[in-house]
């Protein structure tokens, strides 16, 4: 049966996932699991290289910030975007989810469900990026409480959901390369990095190098050189000059980020080589607006100021 076929609006997946349960959630986890882990050179009209996707600036992007557990905000950018749809007719569309998923929101084991139910509807149009709280065992984020969101959901099976879902985490990506446009991260720069390969295996050389860290935790700040320690206990603080190093590396003009929260739902860093989106609203950041972007990924931009006519906030 092809499942898409009754799965033709957001309500319809949102309603599936408060209703799943525990063996249809780690079924769920397994196929995606296995599909991440099969996922390697060229994917619909993706170049994957570890966990780095390249992809050439064609076609539509709708770049998601962080959802931390937040039902609610999920279905506006899915409505809002009209992405399943566009998938649905198998247009040239993306989207691209910046990582965190759950934690800090009642509803994380349920946004799990929606983002990798659409992964397996839609493969090719979606692309999973690994955030700071579904990092490395030496890197947990705190307070970490998916345990606790996914005791209320599955009750006494929830540790085994858990040690099966943080399986899948090794398999999302680190980052995307738009050619000559964009390098979407989670968090930051990482700062040592030389070439492509130090995003692209990054996993693979974490912890013996700072690559992956900085990736998942690290935040831009302004009027400094250089990186500090960050408040974090994890990645570092950069400066303008680490982002424009890796942008020449890449030979991009903008990084496009999530991870940290932001009142209009989103802001500009560095001169405008920095864009941070945060898809979620309302506590515990008590921000006003969530936002998300919708790209034509053919348009040249050489600044993130150009994007904000692009960023959706809701």
């Amino acid at each position: 049966m092809n499942v898409a076929i009754n799965v033709k609006e957001p309500s319809d997946l949102i309603d599936m996932a408060k209703k799943v349960d525990a063996n249809e959630f780690l079924q769920l986890v397994e196929n995606i699991t296995q599909l991440l882990a099969k996922e390697s050179g060229q994917i619909g009209s993706m170049q994957i290289a570890g966990r780095l996707v390249s992809t050439p600036p064609v076609g539509e992007a709708i770049v998601v910030g962080d959802i931390h557990g937040d039902l609610e905000s999920l279905m506006i950018v899915l409505k809002d975007s009209d992405f399943m749809k566009k998938s649905r007719k198998d247009e040239d569309v993306t989207m691209i989810f910046l990582g965190d998923y759950g934690d800090r929101g009642l509803y994380s084991p349920e946004v799990y469900y929606v983002i990798l139910k659409l992964k397996e509807l839609f493969p090719k149009h979606v692309v999973l990026m690994r955030g700071n709280h579904e990092g490395p065992d030496d890197l947990l984020a705190h307070p970490h409480d998916l345990p606790a969101h996914l005791q209320r959901k599955f009750g006494d099976v929830a540790s085994h959901v858990y040690t099966r879902i943080r399986e899948l985490f090794n398999y999302l990506y680190s980052g995307v390369l738009v050619d000559e446009r964009y390098v979407l991260l989670h968090g930051g720069v990482p700062s040592q990095a030389s070439t492509i390969e130090d995003l692209a295996f990054a996993h693979e050389k974490h912890p013996r190098e700072t690559h992956l860290e900085e990736i998942l935790w690290s935040d831009p700040r302004e009027g400094m050189r250089g990186t500090y320690p960050s408040p974090r206990g994890a990645g570092r603080l950069f400066g303008e000059d680490i982002t424009e190093k890796l942008l020449k590396i890449l030979n991009v003009k903008v990084l496009i980020r999530g991870h940290e929260p932001t009142g209009e739902g989103f802001k500009i860093n560095h001169g405008g080589k920095i864009l941070t989106l945060f898809s979620r609203r309302g506590p515990p950041y008590y921000n006003e607006f969530g936002a998300y972007l919708h790209l034509n990924l053919s348009e040249k931009m050489e600044n993130a100021k150009q994007l904000i006519q692009h960023v959706h906030k809701f």
